[in-house]
């Protein structure tokens, strides 16, 4: 509170202990708003002190443009906590089964690409009779071996527990009906997007994720160049990976929409994967701000 007993305006920098601080300051009574540091930054006068850190926040969040970030619960925090732990150990999955590849590929023993075809180097490893791996190869390699095992099998743990999620959160199942969008996705969005209904419309929701053409216009003059790569990276990819799935299925299949046979008949593959992505992160932001269900993609792209 200020002098006067009546409440403040805070703002605060958004960071990784930027909620937790906005939740007990806002407990006392004061209004906190989280700002991107991308945003403070061109507020800063000269050189980066705490006293002009302060000044520029204190500049920043007083504007009526500017755009803030929503204070997470908790229970939004945990899920996210689960989202990111997931991906944490899916990367150190692949770095453990890119090191084995690498060291049994000294030797001259190779497997088929993908994670699925590790298991028959495991198998080499963990043969003491096949006579291509010297002993203190196969002591060190069986650890990285035991490693990969024990990685998959937290990775299963995790991602039953976010299908679990999904079968009882209503926003969750309907998103998982749109395709290209499953499990991981779905709770990604749910836990990623505190407040999809802060975004004015889809587009605005999909520029936010990146999926939009980056503006170089001037001069009366438009120019779109590739896309702006802004927002949660994850969630991008999530969209991305997706679309490129719908469009592997939809190559030759009689029922794939006609707009989006179309499309890929005249435009790269990864151009309408972008563009699928775009299109589904706008009905994604439908469904989570007007309700509904999933019409499917003729429908959706007939409306649009």
């Amino acid at each position: 509170m200020s002098r006067d007993g009546t409440a403040c305006l805070v703002g605060i920098e958004a960071c990784s202990g930027s909620h937790y601080w906005a939740r007990e300051i806002g407990a006392l009574g004061h209004e906190v708003r989280l700002i991107p540091p991308a945003y403070v930054k061109p507020f800063v006068k000269r050189g980066t002190t705490d006293a002009a850190d302060a000044e520029a926040i204190s500049e920043a969040v007083t504007r009526k443009t500017m755009r803030f970030v929503p204070v997470k619960s908790p229970e939004q925090q945990a899920a996210a906590m689960v989202l990111k732990t997931r991906a944490l150990l899916v990367r150190q999955q692949t770095q453990t089964i890119n090191a084995l590849r690498a060291h049994l590929s000294e030797l001259g023993i190779i497997a088929g690409i993908g994670t699925a075809k590790i298991a028959s180097l495991i198998a080499i490893v963990r043969d003491e009779t096949d006579a291509r791996l010297p002993n203190a190869a196969r002591f060190a390699l069986t650890a990285i071996a035991d490693q990969i095992d024990a990685l998959a099998l937290q990775i299963n743990k995790l991602e039953r527990e976010l299908v679990a999620e999904v079968k009882h959160d209503e926003d969750m199942r309907r998103l998982a009906t749109i395709p290209g969008v499953g499990a991981i996705t779905s709770a990604s969005i749910k836990a990623l997007v505190p407040d999809p209904g802060g975004f004015k419309s889809g587009r605005h929701f999909a520029a936010w994720l990146g999926l939009t053409p980056r503006s170089h216009s001037s001069g009366g003059k438009e120019r779109l160049g590739k896309i702006s790569k802004m927002g949660n990276p994850e969630l991008r990819t999530l969209l991305v990976a997706g679309a490129t799935s719908v469009l592997r299925h939809a190559r030759g299949n009689h029922k794939a929409p006609r707009w989006l046979v179309a499309l890929l008949a005249r435009r790269p593959f990864k151009v309408v994967a972008i563009a699928l992505a775009n299109k589904m992160a706008r009905i994604i932001w439908a469904l989570l701000t007007k309700g509904g269900t999933y019409r499917g993609l003729e429908s959706s792209a007939a409306s649009s």
